[in-house]
């Protein structure tokens, strides 16, 4: 999610009862109350196993932004189309991701009305697409819109159906990944910790290392997560944008990043990170002045110096001043093309590839 909504505020009584009411909602395995935080430096900062730097990705958002009250529907895809049409769809757009980017990991939305409903069948063409062509898919779950888009699960009654769905058809697809849910800013660290916690122990048949458990609030922090040990073992999501400061150097970027990152990196996947891509920027070449600039320049030059995977949002989403691809091409044959040759450099110096920036 890029645009950043006003938060919605529950009393501490009614959030407490809501998260409750979210726990006694699953399939009854129990989980301590309490949020265990580990201190710093703790067994649960170890990531034994973990390598974040596979993760070279794009996000593939629905025009809206993923907030929905209906199935989400991709850019460049239809509720009308079968699931052949949609697995075709998708085999061409995750290639043109592949070759237009160097891309292997692309990072997908749900909702019940997705999964739960008639268009699930259709939808799993995009993840087996990308799954068949070697991607890595990660599968997070995103909030609906208007008043529901307040931080916190819509409805733990058609939440966990989904995640039960979703995990039964992917949980023996080692590309398929498991985010439980995107943005979690209506929770306070500890509720969101112990939700992650729920999530996990619901599904012990899914590998650790297969899941992404997000940082908390906007996803903006990762060290109150990556602190419990409940959640050892996990990878951990971060989001970073430019707009969150009207101005800031490249330094002062490079500082705000490391902190929301902690000593975790080495758990740490950016799923969300991005700029402006379609206004004319150049981001290979040096611009103190612009706030953008330096936060494309400082952020990837992080991601590359602590070995942190990305996923750059969006990859494709239509009308998004952000995104880095566009469509071409008919509906029934899409392909992409690239809106900023500049952008697509930094995230490839960000993947390990390509030149640094040029004075």
């Amino acid at each position: 999610m890029r645009n950043t909504p006003a938060r919605t505020r529950l009393t501490p009584r009614l959030r407490a009862a809501f998260v409750a009411l979210l726990i006694a909602g699953t399939s009854g395995t129990a989980v301590a109350a309490t949020s265990g935080t580990a201190v710093a430096g703790s067994p649960a900062h170890a990531a034994p196993g973990l390598d974040t730097t596979q993760f070279k990705g794009v996000n593939w958002a629905d025009p809206r932004d993923n907030f929905a009250d209906d199935p989400v529907v991709l850019s460049g895809l239809s509720t009308s189309d079968s699931y052949a049409q949609t697995y075709a769809k998708a085999s061409r757009i995750i290639s043109a991701f592949r070759a237009n980017l160097g891309a292997n990991t692309v990072r997908l939305p749900i909702n019940p009305y997705t999964v739960n409903g008639s268009y699930w069948k259709s939808y799993r063409g995009v993840i087996d697409a990308a799954s068949d062509r070697g991607f890595k898919v990660i599968v997070s779950y995103w909030e609906g819109t208007g008043a529901r888009k307040d931080g916190f699960i819509d409805d733990p009654a058609t939440f966990w159906p989904m995640w039960n769905t979703v995990v039964k058809t992917y949980k023996n697809d080692k590309r398929v990944y498991f985010e439980p849910m995107n943005e979690p800013h209506g929770y306070t660290d500890t509720q969101w910790a112990d939700i992650a916690a729920q999530w996990l122990a619901t599904y012990p048949s899914v590998p650790r290392d297969r899941v992404f458990v997000s940082g908390a609030g906007y996803n903006d922090h990762v060290t109150s997560v990556c602190a419990d040990p409940r959640l050892k073992g996990t990878y951990l999501s971060l989001h970073h944008y430019g707009f969150w400061k009207d101005y800031a150097t490249y330094d002062q970027w490079v500082s705000d990043l490391k902190e929301r990152i902690g000593d975790c990196a080495g758990r740490t996947v950016a799923d969300e990170f991005g700029a402006p891509m379609t206004t004319g920027l150049d981001y290979d070449k040096p611009d103190a002045s612009n706030n953008f600039v330096n936060y494309v320049q400082a952020v990837t030059d992080t991601f590359r110096e602590l070995k942190m995977g990305s996923v750059y949002w969006p990859g494709l989403r239509t009308d998004d001043t952000y995104s880095l691809q566009t469509l071409t091409g008919t509906s029934a044959r899409p392909w992409l093309a690239t809106t900023n040759q500049s952008g697509a450099d930094r995230l490839a110096w960000a993947w390990g590839r390509g030149k640094p920036v040029q004075p």
